[in-house]
């Protein structure tokens, strides 16, 4: 569970619905949320705030012309919606107060990292502390099995969960090679009935993650005709 409190500011109620349902499914509580820039500000004149998603598209003011309103009553990151996505709009954003920028559509688990990423440098923690058993660390990567957080050099990266499943289960069994069949059976939990491609796709979009050069991997090594494993490098590893 997560005690940081998120306010959500959009005129679109499916908007709204779906930041809160994936916020609540990583652990975050204290969600308010409101359609306009006028209840936007009242809210954060009442009580303080953590972060604040801000729509820049709002009927009557604009998240934009909000902003230094919301400003002048907290100092909590601001992270603007906005459908509009040239350099202008954007430098316009930061101008005014904001904090982070991002276009529509997005992908809700982005705006997750995000709020995650803001809480982290206003030193808020954005989890509950996990048992050292849980987190593995491979010098440029770290993987939080309790938070189910990927961390590349300090950032947090989206990871979809089967993608997310598949790494762990490497970082559990470092060196070790496992061919295709044993890598479906044990994260997929079925019968691989040949899936090669299920393997490739999965083992290349770890690769976009937490490889400097995907084309050149130094962490996840394929062995050419038997299988695939995580390379464990011996300086910088703990777990």
């Amino acid at each position: 569970m997560n005690d940081a409190s998120i306010l959500l500011v959009d005129d679109e109620q499916a908007i709204l619905q779906l930041l809160e349902t994936v916020l609540l499914k990583e652990g975050f509580t204290k969600i308010d949320k409101v359609r306009t820039a006028e209840a936007a500000i009242q809210a954060c004149e009442a009580k303080p705030y953590d972060v604040i998603v801000l729509d820049v598209m709002l009927p009557n003011m604009s998240g934009i012309e909000a902003c230094p309103f919301i400003r002048r009553a907290t100092d909590a990151p601001i992270l603007f919606l906005s459908a509009r996505s040239s350099d202008f709009d954007k430098l316009t954003g930061f101008a005014v107060g904001g904090d982070d920028y991002v276009t529509k559509p997005f992908n809700p688990l982005e705006i997750v990292a995000r709020i995650k990423s803001l809480l982290r440098r206003t030193g808020k923690p954005t989890a509950e502390v996990a048992a050292p058993g849980n987190i593995y660390s491979f010098g440029r990567f770290q993987v939080n099995e309790t938070a189910a957080e990927l961390i590349v050099e300090g950032q947090q990266v989206p990871c979809p969960s089967l993608v997310f499943q598949l790494l762990l289960f490497l970082c559990k069994h470092p060196n070790r090679l496992f061919t295709k069949t044993e890598l479906y059976e044990r994260v997929w939990g079925g019968n691989s009935l040949s899936d090669d491609n299920t393997i490739m796709v999965h083992i290349h979009r770890i690769r976009e993650r937490i490889e400097v050069d995907p084309s050149k991997p130094e962490y996840i090594v394929n062995v050419r005709g038997l299988g695939y494993k995580l390379v464990k490098k011996e300086q910088g590893f703990e777990y």
